[in-house]
């Protein structure tokens, strides 16, 4: 007996799939701007400074291809192994003092202590002033017959002559240099130093750990990754410094204290060998790359993860 009762069938329509919104362009045309830019200021000159190693010119005729001869001379001209040295010494001196004194005010510019946003306000004032600037005012301070070291010398005994000196020199660079970009260093270590997570440091204050040694095995394992960071940024500043030696030794006392970037600029716009010159910005920029992918693989840093991976 079939029931009165009609049974309905209910048909379920099938739901609307989502559809992910397209971005409308390729990957690469959103980076097809940056990539312009890097061709036209970072490609095109490279290849212009490859090519001015292999011609002799004096920025006026014509110049002549001479081939691979600016490169022999490398063998020849005892003056590059010392500006090689010179600029090794600049470099291990940097990184040797803005190291320790960027993390340690990094880490105390994390915290919460009284007048601490003040005090980093007025500290971080060197990262403002040009290069030039700092040298000038550093040259001042320096000067052998009104400076400083003058007037400690009254003191102290000696002629006050501090940068006249290869040793006092090649110190007075590294000061400089590290008065002012300390600072943006300190800068790096303060964010990462904000982002390691507290609960860390209250496991280790539970366990009975006090401020050294959270610091040796917390904070600085966390921030193994912005040591990598801010140790290419002083490799790489390292080996470009220029303006400072300008203006604060312009290369002396003698060539005590050339480096690389100074020797280059003596050839190229004193001396009008830009051939040479040339081959000595490539030689340049060749070891600065390959310090800092040397110092990329053997930290490991193209193979780190978060530091806060499973906290």
């Amino acid at each position: 007996m079939v029931s009165l009762t009609a049974t309905r069938r209910v048909t379920r329509q099938p739901e609307a799939r989502r559809v992910a919104p397209s971005v409308g362009r390729p990957g690469v045309v959103w980076a097809l701007p940056g990539l312009i830019f890097f061709a036209v200021f970072a490609v095109l000159p490279m290849a212009g400074v490859a090519y001015l190693s292999l011609t002799d010119w004096n920025g006026l005729s014509s110049p002549q291809f001479v081939g691979l001869e600016n490169w022999a001379r490398f063998t020849t001209d005892p003056q590059i192994l010392q500006s090689i040295w010179l600029t090794a010494v600049l470099l291990v001196g940097n990184v040797a003092v803005q190291m320790p004194i960027s993390i340690l005010l990094g880490v105390w510019a994390a915290g919460h202590q009284r007048n601490r946003a003040v005090l980093s306000a007025i500290f971080f004032l060197p990262l403002l002033l040009s290069t030039a600037a700092t040298a000038i005012m550093w040259r001042q301070l320096l000067d052998p017959n009104f400076g400083v070291p003058a007037q400690l010398a009254a003191v102290f005994g000696g002629d006050g002559n501090f940068v006249g000196t290869p040793r006092g020199a090649m110190i007075a660079l590294v000061i400089v240099t590290s008065w002012q970009f300390v600072p943006f260093h300190s800068l790096l270590f303060q964010g990462a130093a904000r982002a390691i997570p507290h609960t860390l440091y209250q496991a280790a204050m539970i366990d009975g750990a006090g401020r050294v040694r959270q610091f040796f095995s917390i904070t600085l394992p966390q921030l193994r990754n912005t040591i990598v960071t801010s140790g290419t940024f002083m490799v790489v500043g390292g080996l470009t410094a220029f303006d400072v030696v300008l203006v604060l030794t312009n290369g002396g006392p003698g060539t005590d204290t050339t480096i690389l970037p100074f020797r280059m600029y003596r050839e190229a716009f004193q001396t009008y060998n830009y051939g040479y010159g040339s081959a000595i910005a490539l030689l340049l920029l060749i070891v600065a790359t390959a310090v800092s992918l040397l110092l990329v693989r053997l930290s490991g840093y193209d193979k780190m993860q978060s530091t806060q991976e499973g906290v």
